[in-house]
């Protein structure tokens, strides 16, 4: 199967080649490549529902690939993260984090938000062609994050770079040594916590661990990364994602900049018309299963595609059409089940303030260069801008 993400007009629009392979059939049989092995592509909506709910699809990479040869070499902490792990571990561990993202934690986050962007936002120059991505799609994340882990300001340039190269398409060397690079920073940092104890939520996680033993030094290091990582990566993605979308549907946005008290409850159909996550992460199949009428092997790779799941029109007609008043609240962008995005509170907070931020501040915003395409990051996993020029 040809690399996807060496073709710009699958990188520029993905979701023709998504309709015609669902058009054949919701899962797909996908040959081994050079160096690959063969896999199942699923790109229909009811499918990727019930194999992202199925517990007979593994996350348990780390046994996969010990037990299939790889030599790759993803340091433990990457390779065995909360994402990466099936329960009763993964409950154990979920449960650890899942007080730090609740409503009522994200509302005590909300005034640093504010005030975060606005302070990003007072850096925007006028007159002149501005890059969104850079000014504020990949710094509002990464800060709030870093924030909320207790990340000093002087390790958040390194944080953002190390999790850029995690997603390094067709590249593993550069994804494992990213591995090790923010598995070490991370250790380091934990390690200077310990002996200058703070209230952040890494010093909470290691208090478990201290404290009551709960979490192992490896599980103490791999959700540090896993937050770390994970915590702004699909927020700077579903930014751009959004405003690029607002900006190619003038109407939308104008209704928008009229009424901003509607962003809330038009960010499920923005997350759902260009997901930030284009496939989930790696299952496989720890016995024979059917999936959609088709016939899955146990022990094969399964590839969930959250961005054709999103876009099926059995579930959301005329899928290529922005409709902000479309009830949208089903779609998958944050997963579904057991590993739904845990940190999704945070993530919609952080784009409504921003979105919000940027309509009321800047009324005038436009594409710098409304005929020519953005560029896209080369990554099979998510969907996310190289670069958005903005005028405003």
């Amino acid at each position: 199967m040809t690399d996807p993400t060496q073709n710009p007009d699958f990188l520029r629009d993905p979701y023709p080649t998504y309709a015609a392979m669902r058009s054949t059939s919701p899962v797909q049989h996908v040959p081994a490549g050079s160096g690959g092995r063969p896999s199942y592509l699923v790109t229909g909506y009811a499918e990727a529902r019930a194999a992202l709910g199925d517990a007979r699809l593994s996350k348990d990479t780390a046994a996969f690939f010990a037990g299939n040869g790889s030599r790759r070499r993803l340091h433990p902490a990457v390779a065995h993260t909360m994402l990466a792990s099936d329960p009763p571990r993964h409950t154990r561990l979920r449960k650890l984090v899942t007080k730090a993202f609740t409503p009522g934690a994200v509302a005590e986050l909300r005034p640093f938000i504010v005030r975060t962007t606005d302070e990003l936002l007072d850096q925007w120059p006028a007159d002149e062609p501005f890059d969104f991505v850079a000014g504020l799609a990949v710094p509002l994340p990464v800060i709030v994050i870093c924030e909320l882990l207790g990340v000093p300001q002087a390790g958040r340039p390194d944080v953002r770079y190390w999790s850029a190269q995690l997603f390094a398409a067709g590249v593993p060397s550069v994804v494992d040594e990213a591995s090790h690079a923010v598995a070490d920073y991370m250790t380091g940092l934990i390690a200077a916590k310990r002996r200058h104890p703070g209230s952040s939520l890494l010093d909470r996680l290691i208090s478990a661990r201290d404290g009551d033993d709960r979490l192992s030094e490896e599980e103490l290091v791999s959700l540090a990364v896993l937050l770390l990582v994970a915590g702004h990566e699909t927020t700077t993605n579903a930014l751009g994602n959004a405003l690029l979308a607002l900006l190619q549907h003038p109407a939308e946005l104008d209704r928008l900049r009229a009424h901003p008290d509607e962003i809330p409850a038009a960010l499920d159909e923005l997350l759902r018309f260009d997901s930030a996550v284009n496939t989930a992460t790696f299952r496989f199949t720890t016995e024979a299963i059917t999936l959609g009428g088709t016939g899955i092997p146990a022990g094969v790779p399964v590839q969930v595609v959250l961005g054709a799941a999103n876009r099926d029109p059995k579930r959301f007609p005329e899928p290529d059409r922005l409709v902000l008043d479309r009830n949208a609240a089903a779609h998958l962008a944050f997963g579904h089940g057991i590993h739904r995005c845990v940190g999704a509170p945070l993530a919609k907070t952080e784009l409504e303030i921003a979105l919000r931020s940027v309509l009321t501040r800047f009324p005038d915003i436009r594409l710098a260069q409304p005929h020519s395409n953005p560029n896209w990051r080369r990554t099979r996993l998510v969907r996310s801008l190289e670069s958005l020029l903005i005028l405003t």
